[in-house]
């Protein structure tokens, strides 16, 4: 099956490149992304590529930020195979010396860590690749999660959400407003073993509940805007964990998180991306 690569370069990464992996796959027939520094790489079978299409997609996010692309045919490939060999397992490492081993169905099983996770890798994000995955997937393993109640926004293919049920926390739901994620979402769920509440939409499902630990893993313009809806339903004493922005971003949310009654309790960085854990006075 012969495939196009298009190289997309955008001004900022988020959150542009979320919007444009939804109006790309969702919308249109790219069937697989890969994240980079500068933006995205999206696949597409070159029978169905059209141009004129692209470039209708990519002028709505050009009234946002600044967005190039250049493409080329790829040679014809068992892509199966070749996305197989460049899909590689993470290893989180975290602070108190606990080991997650995140892995496709094609790799390897490994024994010598503490938790391994097992993910489908499709469009969603998610697989611990990313910087802010892998912080937040260490402070999963640095806090107590036994019979605790946990909402993961944004879940994409839920490994974070994941984790916290095999650490024992009594209650996970996960949230994206992506269908595919919350398709994907379920399968890994099956896949794990676990019991998750997957549910589609975004911060306006938030009502009644409580909950004493809530993920956002999604982007600073987000996470201001839906902070407060957060707040509300996160327990007294609970804890926010909160990433998917640079080390810049850090003072206005920290800012605005305050001002919601959340103290910033510790914060990792890697390689420029942040994540901050706060808690609810």
């Amino acid at each position: 099956m012969k495939y196009i690569e298009v190289n997309i370069t955008l001004g900022q990464n988020d959150p542009f490149r979320d919007l444009l992996v939804d109006a790309l796959g969702n919308e249109g027939p790219y069937d697989s992304f890969v994240e980079t520094p500068t933006g995205l790489k999206a696949y597409v079978q070159e029978s169905l590529f059209d141009e004129d299409w692209l470039k209708e997609q990519l002028a709505d996010i050009e009234e946002m930020t600044s967005c190039s692309y250049t493409f080329e045919n790829l040679p014809d490939k068992n892509w199966n195979e070749e996305w197989e060999k460049q899909h590689k397992p993470v290893l989180v490492e975290a602070a108190n010396g606990k080991r997650v081993w995140v892995r496709a169905p094609f790799h390897e099983h490994r024994s010598d860590v503490d938790y391994e996770i097992e993910i489908e890798p499709k469009m969603s994000f998610g697989t611990a690749h990313h910087q802010t995955t892998y912080m937040m997937l260490s402070y999963l393993t640095e806090l107590e999660l036994a019979g605790q109640r946990v909402l993961d926004m944004g879940c994409g293919t839920a490994v974070l959400a994941i984790l916290a049920k095999i650490r024992g926390a009594e209650y996970v739901e996960a949230i994206d407003i992506d269908e595919w994620a919350y398709n994907n979402a379920i399968e890994n769920a099956q896949r794990n073993g676990v019991a998750l509440n997957v549910r589609i939409g975004d911060a306006s499902l938030l009502t009644d509940q409580q909950f004493d630990l809530i993920i956002a893993n999604i982007n600073r313009n987000i996470l201001l805007n839906d902070m407060a809806a957060y707040a509300k339903v996160l327990a007294q004493g609970g804890t926010l964990l909160l990433s998917g922005f640079y080390e810049s971003d850090v003072p206005v949310l920290q800012q605005h998180a305050e001002a919601l009654g959340l103290q910033l309790q510790q914060q990792k960085v890697r390689q420029s991306w942040a994540a901050l854990r706060l808690l609810k006075r």
